[in-house]
């Protein structure tokens, strides 16, 4: 009897221990929820009250290219503003933290992976931002196939150790590498290490042949999509990083708060909606957003948009005249193919207003009389040959893990419940791509419209032209007219007195 007393006065503890610990866990959740939804709305609070002065269609001193990876942003560095600025009015970047402060006095552009939070180091009412999103599935497979491209690269060592040496000589050499850049410099390492692990492993193996033909999926070569998406490292930085990175909170980011803004969000899921409305703010007020699947489209918008602004800047052109100027604003967003002038209002800075640009510093803006049409031109030749490039460097790495040939055709492979929760894993960003989608549509609306009035400015400045022309032709005519009359009339009476006498 004793023991049995025994045994249920330890089971009686043990539903009460339980039970505690129960209470406990439910009290400190709903304590831990309550202290990161004070966290994160005190952090939005004061990220919604920040209001931009300036007219945000007007380009500022400053052009701050927030380039989120796989976007295509690459080449609109390279084939737009390298042909817009001077390389010496670019800011000493290194596509992560900023090594130099970049508000140096001749920094008119910066280009970097940098997340919003780079604002805290800028002139905000001087600075003008733009960025481009993509849709957030094919980002995330490009992502997880860009990281498998570049680690791949180092497979030519025989092992990890020689790779990660190399690796180590050649960043020491004061040159920017793939590895100084985030978020690569954290998805690659991790990617290579995995490479070797499988090679290592066939090669115990015996070299054992690749059965499967998913890309995505032969797990003896490379780690499988569906294993990188729920890595906690992916989860930290791939899923919504769109949204993490317009609002300025990625783990590369300024914030001496953003660790716990993300640590709470990606704990508590309802708390991303804060996120997400600070980030929809952030796009708002940008002077230009564009979408990588409508490539042609953002193209020719940047152009029209950003760089006839730029351009406006280096030469002060004022081909149409004083009803350009009264309309610079409206005008930033025209399909105009020439350039047009923009009206500069700004305090007293550190940035160099565009007369006090010598012409050195002008890049071929200035030298080549650049306009939208040839700038757009020079986009086309330039980015032709760059994918080139990227293309034969793509094909020569992946020969290394064949047959994970990633493809077009090879995404088709993948499974719809992996692609469902691709996008559940990425809510924010899903919603964040759509709200990029209305405010690219607007743009498009507000550039159709302006080219319209601008079309009939331009219409009425002729009339006005060959209107004042046939009037001075009359008045010319009527003075020789006159003039004649008088000559004759002289000439005429002078003959008179001379018959007189």
């Amino acid at each position: 009897m004793r023991q049995k007393g025994h045994i249920f006065d330890g089971f009686v503890i043990l539903v009460f221990l339980l039970s505690v610990s129960t209470i406990t866990k439910a009290t400190e959740g709903k304590d831990g929820f309550k202290q990161c939804e004070h966290i994160v709305k005190q952090w939005a609070s004061s990220s919604l009250d920040l209001e931009v002065k300036n007219d945000k269609h007007v380009l500022q001193n400053l052009l701050f290219f927030l380039h989120v990876p796989r976007t295509g942003g690459r080449t609109y560095f390279h084939c737009f503003l390298k042909k817009l600025y001077a390389s010496s009015l670019e800011c000493p970047r290194s596509y992560d933290k900023l090594r130099i402060d970049p508000r140096k006095p001749k920094c008119r552009l910066l280009v970097t992976h940098d997340d919003y939070s780079m604002m805290n180091k800028l002139h905000k009412d001087e600075t003008s931002v733009v960025t481009i999103l993509r849709n957030p599935i094919d980002r995330v497979f490009s992502a997880y196939e860009f990281s498998v491209e570049v680690a791949a690269r180092f497979l030519v060592h025989p092992n990890l150790t020689s790779a990660t040496k190399m690796s180590g000589r050649l960043r020491s050499k004061n040159t920017i590498s793939t590895l100084d850049i985030w978020p690569w410099k954290y998805l690659v390492p991790w990617m290579r290490e995995d490479l070797f692990a499988r090679r290592e492993a066939r090669e115990q193996n015996g070299h054992s042949v690749v059965t499967s033909t998913n890309p995505y999926d032969t797990k003896e070569m490379v780690m499988p999509l569906h294993e990188y998406i729920n890595n906690p490292i992916a989860r930290d930085i791939i899923h919504n990083g769109a949204t993490f990175q317009v609002a300025g909170l990625t783990n590369n980011s300024y914030l001496t708060e953003a660790h716990d803004i993300r640590h709470c969000v990606l704990k508590y899921e309802s708390l991303g909606d804060y996120v997400l409305k600070v980030a929809k703010k952030r796009l708002d007020d940008m002077l230009y957003v564009g979408l990588t699947e409508n490539h042609k489209e953002s193209a020719t918008m940047f152009a029209n948009v950003v760089g006839t602004q730029a351009i406006s800047q280096f030469t002060g052109s004022t081909s149409h005249g004083d009803h350009t100027a009264k309309n610079s604003s409206e005008q930033g967003s025209s399909l105009l193919e020439s350039d047009f002038d923009t009206t500069y209002h700004h305090s007293n800075s550190s940035y160099q207003k565009p007369n006090q640009i010598s012409a050195a510093d002008q890049g071929e803006a200035r030298k080549e009389n650049m306009t939208a049409g040839k700038l757009m031109d020079a986009y086309e030749s330039c980015i032709s040959n760059l994918r080139k490039t990227q293309s034969e460097r793509r094909v020569n790495s992946l020969k290394k893990i064949d047959p994970a040939n990633f493809t077009k055709e090879g995404r088709r492979q993948v499974s719809e419940a992996l692609l469902q929760e691709i996008t559940s894993l990425n809510h924010l960003d899903v919603e964040l791509y759509k709200y990029a989608q209305t405010i690219f549509a607007n743009q498009h609306k507000r550039m159709l419209v302006n080219k319209v009035i601008t079309n009939q400015l331009d219409s009425g400045f002729d009339d006005s032209y060959r209107a004042f022309s046939w009037e001075a032709i009359c008045i010319a005519v009527s003075v020789v007219f006159v003039a004649l009359f008088a000559v004759l009339f002289v000439t005429a009476k002078r003959r008179t007195s001379k018959l007189k006498l």
